[in-house]
């Protein structure tokens, strides 16, 4: 299971993006969440019959480089930017969490550049009566199962293993400190840059996925989403956390593929 790393060189003074990717057909974008980019067992099966392409968030390598990113707009940009350098036109686009948040922001700012959009647990709405946990100053426990599960689980001990090799373990460690950065650097201190009154713009036909068990982000804020944008609706994942394509891969795999088909 691995997809080719293309480097991709864009405008100004960024480190060119590693975009993983793999299959053939209409293209299709997979934004990642606040775990940092992976090639995952759902991209695997979404590149059976598309052309995946999962880049890194700015700054997940190099975070000097975001110094030249000041907000929401500028990171919009960069995306922009970086589908130029890609080649690509219009796209399906898959946001989870925090690349929920961009993917949506992408939408609205540029209406014509997507053709569907899948939005999972996405960051980016506040509500008083739910706010969004505060994953960044959690304990290890506590943050794995904000984000992932039950951190005593099978699954979630095998996702989070760093490398038994002391320099890969280094490498690992720094990595996934940096792409937690990466993202904290456009929502700290809350997850809110006013989205709400522009999603009315985003004209692609919208799929809110959302798992029903999420501890980071409640469910409510998926039909928040719905209502919205013009055209979309929401459904749940039972027994999903905050990762749904992570709690229920099958489940996910087979909603998104049917709504992107």
């Amino acid at each position: 299971m691995n997809a080719s790393v293309q480097s991709v060189t864009i405008f100004g003074d960024f480190q060119p993006n590693p975009v993983l990717v793999k299959g053939d057909g209409p293209p299709v974008v997979y934004l990642h969440g606040l775990l940092g980019q992976e090639w995952s067992g759902f991209l695997e099966g979404l590149s059976a019959g598309r052309r995946v392409y999962a880049p890194a968030h700015a700054g997940s390598d190099e975070p000097d480089e975001l110094r030249h990113l000041n907000g929401m707009y500028d990171l919009v940009l960069y995306y922009d930017d970086l589908f130029e350098a890609l080649g690509l036109g219009q796209v399906d686009l898959i946001g989870h969490s925090f690349g929920g948040m961009v993917a949506a922001e992408i939408a609205a700012a540029h209406p014509g550049r997507v053709r569907r959009l899948v939005l999972m647990d996405a960051l980016g709405l506040w509500r008083d009566d739910a706010p969004v946990a505060d994953y960044l100053l959690a304990s290890p426990d506590k943050q794995a199962w904000l984000l992932l599960g039950d951190p005593a689980s099978e699954a979630v001990r095998h996702r989070l293993a760093l490398p038994e090799d002391p320099e890969l373990k280094i490498k690992e460690t720094l990595r996934r400190i940096t792409s937690m950065a990466s993202v904290t650097h456009f929502i700290w201190p809350i997850p809110e840059r006013g989205l709400a009154k522009r999603l009315h713009r985003i004209r692609a036909k919208t799929l809110v996925l959302w798992g029903a068990a999420d501890k980071l982000i409640s469910n409510i804020y998926a039909q928040d989403f719905a209502t919205h944008i013009k055209s979309a609706h929401a459904e749940l994942i039972p027994g999903a956390g905050h990762s749904p394509q992570f709690s229920d891969e099958r489940a996910v795999l087979q909603t998104v593929r049917s709504f992107l088909s």
